[in-house]
């Protein structure tokens, strides 16, 4: 394996940060940037000291001129709340974002990958989600400035590649979780971790019937890497993520049983704007094309996780936005 010069936009986040200790292992050389909006520089401090991994203080909206070899293209907030925070904002950070990595890879014949996601499918009439399915996504909905952000950033890969021969990957990200997770990030597994741990109540969007498969970080950046080594006749764009389906009410009894707190009272709230009912990926292509699959059940990850939530102090951290 060549040793590498490689740069991972939001690379202190929760995927970004363990995709950074993956590769530093690896031996590249590793630029991380970060603007640090909804990520916690404890995340990488453990590779502060190391002689190939720097980190820059950088937001992507803005141009940032470096000499890499690949580019993992992971900057954008991830959790509803955050997202839809500051809308204009998260649709410049997929938009100019992609613009201004791709216009890097460009100019440096550099291997660029995009972190695209599975809300591109929107609430599906399809299920399970395969590539070819292109979405039922409310354009001017609440949760439009990401889902939509991203599609117009796929856009933009494709463009640049039919265009410009630049080489690029296209990665659609299932619901993932894991340590490092930001425990105020709105997101259902966190958000059930925490309240489970310390909360007298946990709260549930909906009645729990709604379905989503959740990967394990591992297994995440495992597929992230194959893909950025894939062969160039394969550019995607491909599902990553566990095809495993679970209600959100069998997620919430599962955290509930392994938090060791069986008597929680479950408190429903009304589902948000445009939540999907669904959400499950057809994996088919990545097996077939990246000899990729998950290894790792909902159980183990979730101990993982909750082990990860105990050594933690709270208090070391805040809600990155008002609405988490």
């Amino acid at each position: 394996m060549s040793l590498k010069r490689i740069l991972v936009t939001g690379g202190a986040g929760f995927l970004g940060s363990h995709l950074c200790d993956r590769l530093v292992a690896q031996g590249h050389d590793v630029i991380c940037v970060d603007n640090f909006f909804t990520s916690q520089k404890s995340n990488v401090k453990h590779l502060l000291g190391l002689p190939n991994f720097e980190l820059i203080r950088h937001d992507v909206t803005h141009a940032l001129w470096l000499e890499v070899d690949q580019i993992y293209n992971l900057a954008c907030p991830a959790a509803p709340g955050h997202y839809q925070y500051n809308p204009i904002k998260t649709m410049k950070t997929s938009v100019m974002g992609a613009i201004n990595v791709l216009g890097m890879a460009k100019r440096c014949h550099a291997k660029v990958l995009q972190a695209s996601t599975s809300e591109i499918y929107g609430d599906p009439d399809i299920h399970p989600q395969p590539e070819s399915y292109r979405g039922n996504v409310n354009p001017i909905g609440p949760r439009a400035c990401y889902d939509e952000g991203k599609r117009a950033a796929e856009t933009l890969f494709f463009d640049y590649h039919r265009a410009n021969g630049v080489n690029i990957r296209v990665v659609r990200i299932f619901n993932t979780y894991g340590p490092r997770m930001h425990p105020f990030d709105g997101r259902v597994v966190s958000n059930f971790i925490r309240q489970a741990m310390h909360e007298p109540t946990l709260t549930m969007f909906g009645d729990g019937t709604q379905s989503r498969s959740f990967c394990f970080v591992d297994d995440m950046i495992e597929g992230l890497i194959r893909m950025m080594e894939a062969p160039d006749d394969f550019v995607g764009p491909v599902n990553i993520g566990n095809p495993n389906e679970f209600t959100i009410m069998q997620l919430a009894e599962l955290v509930i049983e392994l938090a060791g707190r069986g008597d929680l009272p479950i408190e429903h709230l009304p589902l948000p704007a445009d939540d999907p009912r669904q959400r499950q990926p057809d994996i088919t292509l990545a097996k077939e094309k990246l000899n990729w699959a998950p290894t790792v059940e909902l159980r183990e990850g979730l101990e993982r996780t909750i082990r990860y939530f105990k050594s933690i102090n709270f208090d070391d951290y805040r809600a990155p936005t008002p609405n988490f």
